[in-house]
């Protein structure tokens, strides 16, 4: 992963004005001493990376549902701490483009057979030498019904994985897709033992190896002295666990009780003015949806779903909610920014007008309605507030049902006829729409099953036309907006706080914690 590019002064090339304002504000910029320039404390600048230290880090998500299996990760604390023990065939650089990582090469002539050929002397954690059978056994494992694999869908296109020398792949798909490099540096797809079943521990190729799991209390890595990155990793030891309450997170994190946190509200901005730690605001396809199960109770009339999109008053949640830390989305789940999103969908407004007309003829007007939201999914109870005051205007009453952070995404999400959900980035179009839209896949949240989207996805997965490919992306885009049952009024900005020594952090497009892949890039100052 490439560090983020700086100007003359120091500053992040792609830093705004505004950027910059907002970390003045939060007490982030310090002057150095060389010229009075204005540098960013928490980003990756010319310095020379220190070894050793400790940090402690806390994210809000995690629960006894917490996994070291690659394959069943689900949530972001999840994803850190994957990324934290092993490593991937890929990686995902900061242009949203693949890079090597376990992996030499990964070459295909026709986007069907694909030849991976791995790094040599790579060893794991317990001083095994990666080999193409550990590479195989990763990925067909999560063809398996029984791992629980959260890419299956994705992993049922392999048709054939097998060994063609000690460090060499040939992956075999059913069909084309010029994507595989960029989905095979999903975190779920981080390389195991050949034969593991047991992820009681973690042994991987990470920079860190696992020192203690307990799910739902913390996890402890220490430095892989031979991890396969020369130089790295920087710190002696990752402590790493979960505060749910937002707040005394943010506390810990003022109070040096915690070095790093991830999910900080924007409500909490001010309390970082003159504490010396920083708010790192990174630009992302995060966000929180609105999810209407299709097959529960009345949601699952299109007319009512459209009733609740155009309830959705965008701007007053970029306002309220996110206080003004957001990009207005349009109920498509590609961010702009990105080279497929598609920019001729005319925006669907707030219109209580279109919303009662369309109350109206799902019957549902004057009714009463529970809707499930949480600050485990980032904005969402200052959403539910917003649309529930519209909802009332518009002549349905919503319930709100607020439920604790802790164990929300296993007990709640996805699991009422209106909840709220975080949906974080992923390395392609093709993978989120894979993941969270594909009528087979179990992380479909809202159930919407639709063939004519299942058929397009199938073909642009293999269409090396990048016209083509974006007309389609296109297509499935206003599928997804005018028919699911998914409202996605934001793209939030994530923000995490830094305390004041940390070093060597930058914005990945991927999400927060630097795309979940932090633990070997930062480091402490003396």
């Amino acid at each position: 992963m490439s560090d983020t590019p700086f100007d003359a002064a120091g500053v992040p090339a792609s830093a705004t004005r505004r950027d910059v304002m907002r970390t003045l504000l939060a007490g982030g910029m310090l002057a150095s001493t060389a010229g009075g320039l204005l540098t960013f404390p928490g980003t990756a600048l010319a310095q020379t990376p220190r070894k050793g230290g400790r940090i402690r880090v806390a994210m809000g998500s995690g629960s006894t549902a917490d996994t070291l299996d690659p394959a069943r990760g689900s949530t972001i604390a999840d994803y850190v701490r994957h990324y934290m023990f092993y490593s991937c065939l890929t990686t995902i650089d900061a242009k949203l483009a693949p890079q090597m990582a376990l992996a030499e090469s990964v070459d295909s002539k026709d986007g069907t057979l694909w030849t991976v050929k791995l790094r040599k002397d790579v060893r794991f954690h317990d001083g095994k030498a990666l080999g193409a059978a550990d590479v195989v056994y990763s990925l067909l494992r999560h063809k398996n019904p029984a791992n629980a694999s959260k890419v299956k869908t994705v992993a049922d296109e392999f048709a054939e994985v097998k060994a063609t020398g000690p460090l060499e792949v040939q992956i075999r798909l059913n069909s084309a897709n010029v994507d595989l490099p960029a989905l095979l540096a999903a975190s779920h797809f981080a390389i195991v033992k050949d034969g593991t079943t047991d992820f009681a521990t973690a042994v991987g190729t990470g920079p860190y190896k696992c020192k203690e799991f307990r799910p739902g209390v913390r996890s402890i890595g220490v430095r892989n002295d031979e991890y396969w990155k020369p130089g790295k990793p920087y710190l002696d030891e990752i402590e790493y666990f979960s505060i749910p309450d937002e707040a005394a997170r943010v506390n810990a994190l003022l109070s040096g009780d915690v070095q790093l946190i991830n999910g900080v509200n924007p409500r909490s901005a001010a309390s970082f003015s003159g504490s010396g730690c920083t708010l790192f605001e990174s630009k992302t396809g995060l966000y929180t949806d609105l999810i209407m199960r299709d097959q529960l109770g009345p949601v699952k009339n299109p007319n009512f779903v459209l009733a609740m999109k155009y309830m959705l008053d965008r701007e007053q949640i970029r306002k309220v909610a996110m206080r003004g830390y957001g990009t207005i989305a349009n109920d498509q789940p590609v961010q702009p920014g990105n080279r497929f999103y598609f920019a001729g969908l005319p925006q669907r407004k707030f219109d209580l007008d279109k919303a009662k007309f369309y109350l109206k003829k799902s019957g549902m007007a004057g009714q009463t309605l529970p809707i499930v939201a949480s600050t485990a999914a980032g904005g969402s109870v200052d959403m539910a507030q917003i649309i529930q005051l519209s909802a009332q205007r518009a002549g349905l009453n919503l319930d709100i049902k607020r439920m604790p952070p802790d164990g929300y995404w296993s007990n709640h999400w996805a699991k009422h006829p209106m909840s709220f959900g975080n949906i974080n980035p992923r390395q392609t179009v093709d993978l989120m729409f894979s993941l969270f839209y594909k009528s087979d896949s179990p992380m479909n949240v809202s159930g919407w099953k639709n063939e004519k989207f299942d058929q397009l996805l199938d073909l642009a997965r293999g269409e090396t036309d990048e016209a083509r490919r974006k007309q389609m992306y296109g297509d499935m885009q206003v599928l997804v907006h005018e028919q699911c049952g998914v409202g996605i009024p934001m793209f939030i900005h994530s923000l995490d706080g830094l305390g004041n020594k940390v070093r060597g952090y930058a914005s990945h497009p991927l999400g927060g914690m630097m795309g979940y892949m932090f633990a070997d890039q930062i480091w402490l100052e003396a």
